[in-house]
């Protein structure tokens, strides 16, 4: 039986990091293995061949490849005898270098050597979402707040400076690991944050960059059952994706915060989370403190009845322990639902200058705060004008969507202008 499309994408997806890390152990550069992967991969869909085996003859595939180009590069005969060493024949079972004692899953490893504590923390970031997470590079400048161009020369730099540092690709050991570990939960913490914000609605497995988010984490605990920090952030995907059904209406536009229908949410996502976000309370880190501020959310019956006091208490606790301008809107966003009236223009000047100082991606989200805070409090042509100006700038469509319909709302209701 011939396999479907989504049968090759799901299987070219699965089979891509164990491609990547043979043929980075093969040929001792990333670089080259991401090359010779991809042509590989583009000629297995040529082909109509066992999936089973998609894996070992992209491999295949690719070390033969590299040895050509190398034949030709070569001078003479200087290179002969290591080519002849390095052969890989098409009955040898791909040689992919393990720790002796255990087995790791072949995305850990590439996580691992991108957020190589050689690489300064800006390029450890490009080159694990870039190589690992499968993030484009635009999807990772909009993540970062950079410029295209700029991540682009980040993810440059990045992988010329890791060969330059390193030499060859090899498995980091148990303590390398230990110590890029808080780097790895924050690369996949930010391909989770990306889908989050720009995959509101994916097409298919393929696109679900949020599913493939809670693989990886999945695989994490499953290689640090023990660590707070790492179930605090499966809680933090495995509570969002439980969410993501309510995001959108049946018209395929955003949904505020108080029209989602909560009952649409994965109960069984839920209560994993949950219990994710329980076993993590017993860490005071980064992702403990957010396990903890989802599972508020998620609690909670309605908007009304959220414990917005607490969750400020969280907030404030989070920006000491991960300073981000991210955190401080939703720190904002909190204290405009707990504040008396009385206090919440402090509230809004405080997101006007994160508007006007903040990243993009911040700048963004607390115009959006705002523009929620005059709609609810009744300022409805006020907060009309700003969501007309962020339906020009989004480019998430059901987001955009979002924005002109309350922009074309508001915009008649000059009477309560504020």
């Amino acid at each position: 039986m011939r396999p479907t499309p989504s049968d090759l994408q799901d299987a070219f997806q699965d089979a891509w990091p164990r491609i990547v890390r043979a043929l980075a152990s093969f040929t001792g550069s990333l670089d080259d293995a991401e090359e010779y992967a991809a042509e590989a991969v583009a000629r297995a869909a040529a082909h109509d061949g066992d999936l089973a085996e998609l894996a070992a003859w992209c491999i295949t595939v690719g070390k033969r490849a590299w040895l050509d180009d190398a034949r030709r590069r070569a001078v003479g005969d200087r290179l002969a005898p290591q080519l002849a060493l390095s052969e890989t024949g098409p009955d040898r079972e791909p040689d992919i270098d393990m720790d002796a004692t255990e087995e790791l899953d072949d995305r850990l490893v590439l996580l691992f050597v991108a957020c190589d504590d050689e690489l300064a923390p800006g390029l450890q970031m490009v080159l694990a979402l870039r190589v690992v997470c499968g993030l484009t590079v635009p999807q990772i400048a909009h993540h970062l707040g950079i410029r295209d161009t700029a991540a682009a020369a980040r993810l440059t730099r990045a992988k010329k400076s890791l060969a330059a540092a390193r030499g060859g690709f090899r498995t980091p050991d148990r303590v390398e690991r230990a110590a890029r570990l808080p780097v790895v939960l924050a690369c996949v913490a930010g391909m989770f944050t990306v889908a989050h914000r720009t995959v509101l609605d994916p097409v298919d497995a393929l696109a679900d960059t949020g599913r493939a988010a809670l693989s990886i984490a999945d695989a994490l605990v499953a290689a640090y059952p023990d660590d707070t920090e790492v179930r605090g952030l499966r809680a933090v995907i495995r509570l969002g994706l439980a969410r993501r059904p309510g995001r959108l209406d049946a018209n395929g536009v955003a949904l505020a915060l108080d029209e989602v229908d909560r009952t649409r949410w994965d109960r069984e996502l839920l209560a994993a989370g949950l219990d994710d976000a329980t076993y993590a309370m017993g860490g005071g880190g980064r992702f403990a403190l957010e396990a903890a501020v989802a599972g508020l959310h998620t609690s909670a019956p309605s908007v009304a009845a959220t414990e917005w006091p607490r969750l400020v208490v969280l907030y404030r606790e989070l920006e000491r322990t991960w300073p981000s301008p991210a955190v401080t809107v939703a720190r904002l966003v909190a204290e405009a639902h707990a504040a008396p009236a009385a206090d919440l223009p402090d509230v809004e000047k405080a997101l006007e200058h994160v508007v006007e100082t903040g990243p993009a991606y911040a700048s963004r989200d607390a115009a959006l705060a705002l523009a929620d805070v005059e709609w609810r409090t009744g300022r409805r042509y006020a907060a009309a004008g700003r969501y007309a100006a962020l339906a020009g700038l989004l480019d998430v469509e059901p987001l955009r969507r979002f924005c002109q319909r309350r922009a074309d709302v508001g915009g008649g209701s000059r009477g309560h202008r504020g």
